[in-house]
């Protein structure tokens, strides 16, 4: 799918669970005609049944609700949940399921967030339906209004229907082909630019290529927030040239609250050289952040990818771009209050991290090397 930029959209930064959740329980409660969902993380726990809950509620007032769940990523749901929402009336059906038969192309994962309402409304980012989200984990995402809409349905549609995604078979044979029903007029109080823009692992590297774009072309600052930092040697080597041109890099990584340290200290390896280049590197230190989003001047990027060489390599992502200068101050001031509770990496106590962190970043550092070859 081509990623065309379209005018006349609106985008609401939603930062934080306890503002993104609140506003998708609202908008699917309110649904009247389909609800699409694509997600990749969903666990059995109190939030997928109160999730679970406004599908089958839902479906009882007449709405079509599609759920479209990763293979791997819905692993902790359980049978009963299944049940119930196959019960209720929801079609569920898994991206790519775990096969004895084709070890390698288990690697690919559906890695996107999406939740589509009536065609109306959508919203992306970086949740799951895990109970970590609402609490413990810090995330970030964005409402879509607007004609960008109809690309969010559109790579849905794509993944709903391809070969590797699996349903109940008879539920399958029955289904109909989605429809692409046309957004309705909006008058934006704010009409913005946006295009949603995709990757499929090696093969369609959209996203990498426009987030190197923009930092090359960058002239005041390029600030990144990712919680898995294992950069590529082209996204660094990008990041210390900006930095060395004079523009403001900044990178908003994870803290030691991580759900996979041994990412954190891959990543870690890479913090010396851009110090050296004049990158600014903060460490949030409140919970685990698990956002991912970045600006480079009046660009925005927020969704699914981490810029990290499994995202890159493997998964099914999928970023909301939007070119407007008033979003983007609202994400500037966001990242500003993030910094504030970050810990800034000083390039001098760094130089003398002691002998068993150097280990660490070289033992997972290695690791990772490793496993991002295969392919």
């Amino acid at each position: 799918m081509s990623a065309t930029w379209k005018s006349d959209n609106r985008f609401d930064l939603l930062p934080e669970g306890k503002r993104f959740w609140p506003a998708m329980r609202e908008a699917i409660a309110g649904a009247r005609r389909f609800l699409w969902i694509e997600l990749y993380l969903m666990e059995s726990g109190e939030l997928a049944a109160q999730f679970i809950t406004g599908l089958v509620d839902a479906v009882a007032r007449g709405v079509t609700v599609n759920l479209m769940l990763d293979g791997v990523g819905s692993m902790g749901l359980s049978r009963g949940d299944r049940q119930r929402l196959q019960q209720g009336g929801v079609e569920l059906r898994f991206f790519n399921p775990l096969s004895v038969t084709r070890l390698g192309g288990n690697l690919m994962r559906d890695h996107r967030k999406l939740v589509v309402v009536d065609g109306e409304t959508a919203f992306t980012g970086g949740f799951g339906v895990v109970d970590e989200f609402v609490e413990a984990w810090y995330e970030v995402a964005v409402r879509i209004r607007g004609p960008v809409v109809t690309d969010w349905m559109r790579l849905f549609v794509q993944v709903w229907e391809s070969s590797l995604t699996r349903g109940d078979r008879l539920r399958q044979r029955r289904s109909s082909r989605l429809e692409l029903p046309t957004p309705p007029p909006l008058t934006a109080q704010r009409p913005a630019r946006g295009r949603v823009i995709a990757g499929r692992g090696h093969r369609y590297q959209a996203i990498r290529h426009s987030l190197h774009g923009r930092i090359g072309t960058a002239k005041q600052r390029v600030w990144l927030c990712t919680p898995y930092f294992v950069p590529t040697l082209s996204l660094r080597r990008q990041l210390a040239r900006a930095s060395r041109r004079g523009v403001d890099v900044r990178l908003l990584l994870a803290g030691s609250r991580h759900d996979h340290p041994g990412v954190r200290y891959a990543g870690q390896r890479f913090y010396s050289r851009l110090l050296k280049a004049g990158v600014t590197i903060y460490e949030f230190q409140p919970n685990f952040i698990h956002a991912k989003f970045s600006v480079a001047d009046d660009w925005v990027s927020l969704g699914s990818c981490n810029f990290d060489h499994w995202s890159l390599q493997w998964n099914l992502e999928a970023n909301q771009e939007i070119e407007d200068a008033a979003f983007a101050a609202e994400v500037v001031a966001l990242f500003e209050r993030n910094f504030a509770a970050s810990r800034r990496i000083d390039a001098d106590a760094w130089a003398r991290r002691p002998w068993y962190q150097r280990l660490r970043e070289w033992g997972f550092g290695t690791l990772n090397a490793w496993v991002t070859r295969l392919k």
